[in-house]
């Protein structure tokens, strides 16, 4: 196992320094991560055998360092919401209506946002991912130490993964991140989430589509998704002043509707509104001014498949044109 390449180039004493911490950080992970896997029973042979064809990936890096939620609103939303996404979208529901109406019954997720995840995640399985799996996690695990014990834990699960539903992880492939599969899962949630919703015995999210929308309807359900309740609503503001509660940044949902409404501040769109109700404040930056928006519970659900409020902004947006589009 060797240090990332390209450190050694660099001249001098901040070579060597580089390079030695270099080292250290991946000793520590590979010894957290031999740790954790004898827990869960492995053998050394088993984690030197899981651990021998793994490749580091710099391009994995790249990617981590920019993604698509660092941008602003108004140049993130024309990625996904496009009218292709929005036929596809609305192809995938008719060819598997009765799968994913037995999911929403089932799971009580409204079947607009089951096929709005599948195509914001994968454009229905066309996007999958080309990187390997276990090289995306090994690389994340051992070199990006802003994140390492998430990936080394991810890494850990895609072994028990590749035991339990005898994947071959050799040709595994998926995102940069390691997520996989028609609903981007990762390892953990695979596990954990994923159902055998075909009824053949497997829990199968890379090739069979009604394992996926099973899968995500169940993930929605698991973290507390209530049917019929309000997602999220704009805000108005009568006078020049910025709402005074604070954004939200990735917590528990800590605020009441009543924190953000009031001081110049209404509801963009009149509606009953229990002002009780656990909320947060998010911010959507358009190209010529800023967009203030009150999300909730349902809000809050949606950043558990993936923590950007503008990602769950994008899925709750396109889920509703579904929803609209399909009625028609």
């Amino acid at each position: 196992m060797s240090f990332a390449p390209g450190l050694a180039l660099l001249p001098g004493l901040l070579a060597a320094n580089l390079v030695l911490a270099a080292e250290t950080q991946i000793d520590t992970a590979r010894d957290s991560f031999i740790s954790r896997q004898s827990a869960l029973g492995f053998s050394q042979s088993q984690i030197d055998a899981f651990l021998a064809d793994a490749q580091y990936n710099p391009k994995v890096i790249e990617a981590i360092s920019r993604p698509w939620e660092a941008k602003p609103w108004h140049l993130y939303r024309p990625r996904f919401l496009t009218e292709a996404r929005l036929n596809a979208g609305l192809e995938f529901w008719r060819a598997h209506e009765s799968t994913i109406d037995k999911a929403s019954a089932q799971f009580g997720v409204e079947p607009q946002m089951i096929v709005a995840i599948i195509g914001i995640e994968t454009h229905y399985g066309q996007t999958m991912g080309n990187f390997s799996v276990r090289d995306a996690l090994y690389t994340l695990g051992f070199y990006y130490p802003p994140r390492a014990s998430f990936f080394l834990k991810e890494l850990g699960e895609l072994q028990k993964l590749e035991q339990e539903e005898k994947l071959d992880v050799s040709t595994l492939k998926g995102s940069y991140a390691g997520a996989m599969g028609f609903g981007q899962f990762m390892p953990s949630s695979y596990r954990y989430y994923g159902v055998d919703f075909d009824g053949d015995g497997r829990k199968d999210l890379l090739g069979s589509p009604a394992d996926a929308i099973g899968s995500v309807a169940n993930y929605f359900h698991q973290h507390g998704w209530k049917a019929g309740d309000p997602v999220a609503f704009r805000l108005e503001s009568y006078g020049e002043t910025p709402p005074t509660a604070s954004l939200w940044k990735g917590e528990p949902l800590t605020l009441k509707a009543s924190d953000i409404l009031g001081g110049g501040f209404g509801l963009a769109d009149k509606r009953d509104l229990d002002i009780a109700r656990p909320a947060m404040l998010f911010k959507l930056e358009q190209e010529t001014h800023n967009e203030y928006w009150t999300g909730f519970k349902n809000f809050f659900v949606i950043t558990r498949y993936n923590r950007s409020p503008l990602y769950a902004m994008a899925a709750y947006e396109f889920s509703e044109q579904l929803k609209h589009a399909h009625a028609k």
